[in-house]
């Protein structure tokens, strides 16, 4: 057994959600329609799966910040790709700082102030429920509790960006966070 299985014995499967989730929050309205989160969360996972000797870390949040620098470096090739200026290293460096803010943005959503091994290791499993939980969400609901409680956007740039009134919004934030807690639950037999 290597030491990327010893630490994560799950399937790189149960990854995708949360690829998929900081992947998402990553793309800006300008490469939508360049870039689709989800083949970056697939080519991520290949490139795991391909390269997962290469993981050097003792814990799974060791493993989740390597997917997280693997997503960067999958989606700054996918960038360059639509890009017409050369390589660009500090653009590169500051979508990992946007990948590792966004995942820290998440661990504080989930209220990740944890200090033992075990209450870290029920964090990543909070933390893989709810990237799975948000996939279940009706796209505009999904969409809203993203800006707003993951991108840190206000109701009225929330409203602006998806282009609907600012009730309207909270609509979708007050029914997708209803329906996030209720997938929770399901998951975690009641208990949220």
């Amino acid at each position: 057994m290597t030491r990327a299985t010893e630490h994560c014995p799950q399937p790189l499967q149960r990854y995708r959600d949360y690829l998929h989730l900081l992947a998402r929050l990553q793309i800006d309205a300008r490469l939508q329609a360049k870039l689709d989160a989800s083949d970056l969360a697939q080519q991520t996972l290949l490139q795991a799966h391909v390269h997962r000797e290469q993981f050097r870390g003792a814990s799974e949040q060791e493993w989740l910040a390597w997917l997280r620098t693997i997503l960067a470096n999958t989606l700054a090739g996918a960038i360059r790709q639509f890009a017409a200026a050369a390589r660009d290293l500090h653009r590169e460096r500051s979508l990992e700082a946007a990948l590792e803010q966004s995942a820290s943005r998440i661990d504080q959503w989930l209220a990740a102030n944890h200090s033992s091994p075990s209450e870290r290791a029920g964090n990543n499993e909070q933390l893989l429920r709810l990237a799975s939980a948000l996939a279940q969400l009706p796209a505009d609901q999904r969409l809203a509790v993203e800006l707003h409680h993951l991108k840190g956007c206000t109701v009225a740039e929330v409203a602006e960006l998806v282009q609907r009134s600012k009730p309207a919004v909270m609509g979708l934030l007050f029914r997708g966070l209803k329906q996030l807690r209720a997938h929770l639950q399901e998951t975690d037999g009641g208990d949220v």
